[in-house]
């Protein structure tokens, strides 16, 4: 769609009410994306930092008929997250977390992710009671707004039954704090007319019977349809009303600034086992006996569920070998407070599996492993079908609940409206204990056929859900959806109630117009989203938002999701000509997507459908890379060995004169390349390092690559890593060989990261060689001693085809071959760590803890650790990057008061070493000073 024309009036006015105003064409188009299948664009996007700037907003865009959307995650299904108005982002700067009461409660504010909530009470054995499976990137603002459940939590423990209290910020502008004492004469005082309208309505639903059987059946499950009327019936005072029927109002009544919640205990002992049945029938009888059995979770999985699930390569074996024809499956759960509750339930569970109609008999494990793969099979799901969808169609999951007797009937004919319509590959999983499933499908809303085929199929999805006595909307929200539908659920009676309430709080329609309540039938196939074909790291995302918190960027230009999503706009500029928008997208990006990102590969590891938008960076960088700089750099890989010595000796210069002469001279240069090109000199930079040494140990019985940023970067104190590592292995008497031509290898990293294929090829066929002779054809394996290194050898060894020579990053290596031979040593007293998106990538941070325990009576790794973003030179080129990628783990370093702080990867020490100002060291070399004296 054409971008909207900016109102430079209601802009002035918002950029007097907040913090800043971002109105770019990239800022507006990147925001108009969600989870869902609708899209709106934006007039304009605000960064708040409070809610007295969240009231200002609001007042502003009234004042000027504009309506307003709150956006955090991203991560809702129902299009209850964008708009044409004014886009409120509260990702930024709304992630506050207070643990109470030593875990049994926690306030959040609205941008904190449940991952971030439940890690900080994980301490205390505790979490939250909402538990959907997007809680690596849902965040408690819609955790809130659409009354968040999950996988175990049912009702029983969902947002609403949890919530303690609240700060509301109503459209008014007046802001209520639910948990103050004052708080229901404040309401009263301050908000005369809500407080009397909210006695009025409670007493017009309680005193009609229809409408209270009718809300006591819709609530008995999950329901996320229309306003919480049962707020009515469970609560008498108004504000105790108000609070909760903000849950689950989607944006529409008010701003939650700041929630507190009762939180449940963490249940450590569990197990778990996928019950295979011949039909759906059998599968659905079985639930009364297994919820009577205790399991905390039992999902559904169907037969189209069970196909996909067989390509999986975690699958199991008795699933692979299964000959599915109409079967069903039950992946179920028990979680016990203690081992002996476990082993009580699982006895009592043995003699449930006795009498059921299986098609093999069944056992529980307790075995992590096992348990990891059977439930990666049920939450790949949804990765199998929406990665392997056509080109230019949307994944659509959605999800209702129906009473648990019902839920075999829904499914037979749910499968039947599939075939009907022609929806092929169609998966029907979901939380079969409380009647509530998920299924997708995929389809075209650029094509007036299909789109007629989708309205179609809704509304006898609609008729078959209510006639089974169910909710349209189970856990996803109402949205923009079901919107039309909520009539049809709840009656005229209760559905003018609804109204009577979004009039009541909000009289100007201001806050979230269309979604959840709308006048037109027809809204619900307005807006849609459609998928133009651009490339194939673009064409699979689903934009489900879960790479965003993990990504360096995202307080300072573009999430994953959002380079992708601002390529699928450029290519909608050009296919409708409008070459204007198609010019302001491609300059925009080349700062925000193109250079400030640390393609560090983190996004891959949230990502449902396993993309890593890094390669996308990549290969946009081969694209831009001009003549001169790959022969520059093609150059620099057949001398490696003089290239590196002297970037060493540059920065030994550089220390060596006063530092505002180093600093002024590179910013010129910038000034004159640009600042993507040529490193910006700061005080906190090293001197340069000394040049690998090469040398064989009889009886080697590992290879060690030395990293070269040991050469560029000079260590902390008289020596680094290397010196360290060897010191350590002479001690545990384990002998060590280097390739003969070690100074002049790389990983290839520098040249990968910044698309140079050229001298990346001619580095790969250095490397492979030198490493082929050196391991002895892969005999002896390669030891790194920096993780970004070597997680390198591994990309560049794997590309080349060598997968029989095996890397091992330093601390492994130390962790598994050399502390079992060392003395116990004169351990410090704490040690603050910096995992990095290496280590993780390549699974050694449980290493590095545990080396790290050996040098210190106390390991901190920071809650808010992430990607310093420094990557390689990418810190040097762009200081803002890993500045704001750092600040929040920066503040925890501080705190923490470690006498130690140590991670993996010399220009990740670099970059941390900048943003905390505390040295850095690698782990190795920490545990290396303990044993000096021993």
């Amino acid at each position: 769609m054409p971008l909207p024309i900016l109102d430079r009036e209601l802009v002035s006015a918002l950029e007097g009410a907040c913090s800043r105003v971002r109105t770019r064409a990239t800022d507006r188009l990147a925001s108009a994306h969600d989870a869902s299948h609708y899209l709106l664009v934006p007039l304009a996007v605000t960064d708040v930092e409070d809610a007295e700037e969240v009231a200002a907003v609001v007042a502003a865009a009234r004042a000027r008929g504009v309506c307003v959307a709150f956006r955090s995650g991203g991560t809702s299904l129902s299009g209850q997250a964008g708009t044409g108005g004014v886009l409120v982002d509260t990702r930024r700067n709304f992630r506050r977390i207070d643990v109470l009461d030593k875990g049994r409660r926690v306030r959040a504010q609205p941008g904190a992710t449940v991952r971030a909530v439940n890690a900080r009470l994980s301490r205390h054995g505790r979490k939250l009671g909402p538990d959907p499976a997007s809680e690596i990137a849902c965040t408690i603002g819609g955790v809130v707004a659409n009354n968040s459940s999950g996988m175990s939590c049912g009702t029983h423990a969902n947002a609403y039954a949890t919530l303690e209290s609240a700060i509301l910020v109503l459209p008014s502008g007046t802001v209520i704090d639910t948990g103050a004492p004052d708080a229901a004469e404040l309401l009263e005082t301050r908000e005369p007319a809500i407080h009397a309208g909210l006695e009025r309505l409670r007493d017009r639903v309680r005193r009609d019977p229809d409408s209270v059987a009718k809300l006591r059946r819709l609530h008995a499950i999950k329901n996320t349809m229309g306003y919480g009327l049962n707020s009515f019936l469970d609560f008498t005072r108004p504000i105790d009303i108000l609070e909760h029927l903000v849950v689950g109002s989607e944006g529409t009544l008010a701003f939650v600034a700041e929630v507190t919640f009762r939180t449940v205990p963490v249940k450590a002992h569990l197990a778990t086992v996928l019950l295979t049945f011949t039909s759906l029938a059998d599968a659905t009888a079985a639930l009364p006996s297994l919820v009577a059995a205790g399991f905390a979770t039992i999902e559904l999985m169907d037969a189209a569920s069970l196909l996909v699930a067989q390509q999986d390569p975690e699958a199991t074996a008795e699933l692979t070998t299964l000959a599915v024809d109409g079967h069903a499956a039950l992946l179920v759960e028990l979680q016990e407070d203690s081992a002996e509750a476990l082993e009580d339930a699982a006895e009592r569970a043995a003699m449930v599996f006795a009498r059921l109609p299986l098609v093999a008999p069944a056992a529980l494990t307790r075995d992590p492993a096992t348990r990891d793969r059977l439930w990666h099979i049920r939450k790949g799901l949804f990765t199998a079908v929406a990665g392997a969808r056509p080109p230019g169609t949307t994944a659509l999951l959605e999800d209702i609940a129906v009473p648990v007797q019902r839920l075999n009937e829904t499914c037979t004919r749910l499968i039947a409206l599939f075939d009907r319509y022609g929806y092929e590959g169609s998966v029907i999983f979901g939380h079969a204990k409380d009647g509530n499933i998920h299924f997708l499908i995929n389809e075209r809303f650029d094509d007036p056929e299909k789109l007629t085929r989708y309205e179609s199929f809704t509304e006898d999805m609609v008729d078959l859900v209510i006639t089974q006595g169910g909710t349209l909307k189970a856990e996803h929200g109402t949205g923009r959806i079901m919107a039309p539908y909520v009539a049809r659920q709840y009656g005229a009676e209760l559905h003018e109630v609804m109204w009577e309430i979004k009039r009541l709080l909000d009289p100007g329609m201001v806050l979230n117009p269309g979604v959840l309540l709308t006048d037109d039938p027809h809204s619900h196939t307005k807006n849609l989203k459609t998928a133009p074909a651009v490339e194939s790291e673009v064409d699979r995302c689903v934009e489900c938002g879960y790479c965003e918190p993990v990504c360096p960027s995202r307080d300072l230009t573009l999430t994953p999701r959002e380079r992708i999503v601002l390529r699928r706009e450029l290519q909608r500029a050009r296919d409708r000509g409008d070459d204007e928008l198609a010019r302001a997208l491609e300059k925009e990006y080349g700062y925000d997507a193109i250079e400030t990102c640390a393609v560090d590969g983190m996004c891959q590891s949230a990502c449902p459908v396993l993309i890593n938008t890094g390669d996308l960076v990549r290969r946009l960088r081969a694209e831009n890379q001009n003549t001169v700089t790959r022969a520059g750099w093609k150059a620099a890989a057949h001398r490696w060995d003089l290239v590196s010595t002297v970037g060493g000796k540059a920065l030994s210069v550089a220390d060596a004169v006063p530092t505002v002469v180093a600093h002024v001279a590179s910013k010129v240069a910038r000034s004159v390349l640009g600042a993507d090109a040529v490193p910006l000199y700061t005080a906190d930079l090293p001197p340069g390092g000394s040049r690998r040494k090469v040398f064989a140990e009889a009886d080697a019985v590992a290879v060690y690559f030395s990293s070269c940023t040991t050469t560029m970067f000079g260590p902390v104190g008289k020596d680094g890593v290397a010196e360290s590592f060897l010191r350590l292995c002479e001690r545990a008497r384990i002998a060590l060989r280097t390739p003969d031509d070690l100074p002049s290898l790389c990983c290839g990293t520098p040249w990968k990261s910044k698309g140079l294929t050229q001298g990346y090829a001619v580095m790969k066929d250095r490397v492979v060689n030198s490493l082929l002779l050196a391991t002895a054809g892969g005999r002896l394996p390669v030891v790194c001693d920096a993780s970004s290194c070597t997680e390198g050898l591994h990309v560049l060894l794997d590309a080349a085809g060598q997968l029989g020579i095996r890397v091992i990053d330093a601390v492994a290596f130390v962790d598994e071959f050399v502390l079992p031979r060392l003395p116990a040593g004169d351990r410090i007293a704490s040690v603050t760590l910096h995992p990095t998106c290496s280590s993780t990538h390549l699974g050694v941070n449980p290493s590095l803890s545990r080396v790290a325990a050996a040098a210190a009576e106390s390991v901190v790794v920071p809650e808010d650790w992430g990607c310093c973003a420094f990557a390689g030179d990418r810190g040097m080129l762009h200081p803002e990057l890993t500045a704001t990628a750092t600040a929040r783990e920066a503040a925890q370093v501080v705190a923490a008061g470690s006498v130690a702080h140590a991670s993996l990867n010399r220009t990740c020490e670099l970059g941390m070493t900048r943003a905390t100002g505390h040295d850095y060291r690698h782990i190795l070399q920490v545990l290396d000073d303990t044993l000096r004296t021993t």
